[in-house]
C-alpha cells in the first residue's frame, strides 16, 4: 500500500491527465518501444512544432483518467511502453504520430486513439493521418480560389495585346 504522500501525487497525475483528455479534441496512444534518445527528442521537437503535446505515461495512470473521461475501450491497448500524443488540433496527433511510425518501421507503433471524447478504430486514425496539415490545405483552397482569377487576367491580357495595347499599358490599366 503507498504511502498518503506518493497515493497523493498519482492523484494529481491523473487529475492532470483527465483535464487534458477533456481539453482535447483528439489523441493518440503509441508504444514507443526500441527508440533512441535522438529519435525521441526529434519526435518531441516535430510534436512542439505542431503543437502536439507528448508524454510518456505511466498505464494505470493512463487507464484511470481514460475511465475518467470515458475512454475505457481503450484499456486493453494500455500494456508495454505507452506514450501519449493530444492536441487540440484533431488531425495533429494522428499525423506527426502516423509519420514518425513510418519513419522508424516497426519500433514505434500506434495502439489506438480517440476524437471528441470517443474512441476511433485505426482506419479512422490512419485516416486522420493522410489529412495534410492546416496550412497546405489553406493554400491549397487559396490556390483554387485564385486560379479562375488568374485565368480572367491572362485572357483579359491577351486580348488587350491583341487588339495592339502595349503589355505595360494594359497592366497598368
Amino acid at each position: 500500500m503507498p504511502n498518503a504522500k506518493v497515493l497523493s501525487e498519482k492523484q494529481a497525475i491523473v487529475a492532470s491527465l483527465t483535464e487534458k483528455l477533456q481539453g482535447a479534441a483528439a489523441g493518440v496512444i503509441v508504444d514507443y518501444k526500441g527508440i533512441t534518445v535522438a529519435e525521441d527528442t526529434e519526435l518531441r521537437a516535430e510534436c512542439r512544432k505542431n503543437d502536439v503535446e507528448y508524454a510518456v505515461v505511466k498505464n494505470t495512470l493512463l487507464r484511470f483518467a481514460f475511465n475518467n473521461v470515458g475512454l475505457n475501450e481503450l484499456d486493453d491497448q494500455l500494456n508495454g511502453t505507452t506514450s501519449l500524443a493530444i492536441a487540440a488540433d484533431p488531425v495533429a496527433p494522428a499525423r506527426v504520430m502516423a509519420d514518425y511510425a513510418k519513419k522508424l518501421d516497426g519500433k514505434f507503433e500506434i495502439k489506438g486513439g480517440f476524437m471528441d471524447g470517443k474512441v476511433v478504430d485505426m482506419a479512422t486514425v490512419n485516416a486522420l493521418a493522410a489529412i495534410p496539415a492546416l496550412p497546405v490545405l489553406q493554400a491549397q483552397v487559396l490556390g483554387t480560389m485564385l486560379a479562375p482569377i488568374s485565368g480572367l487576367a491572362c485572357v483579359l491580357k491577351q486580348i488587350a495585346e491583341k487588339n495592339g495595347a502595349p503589355a505595360e499599358e494594359a497592366s497598368a490599366e
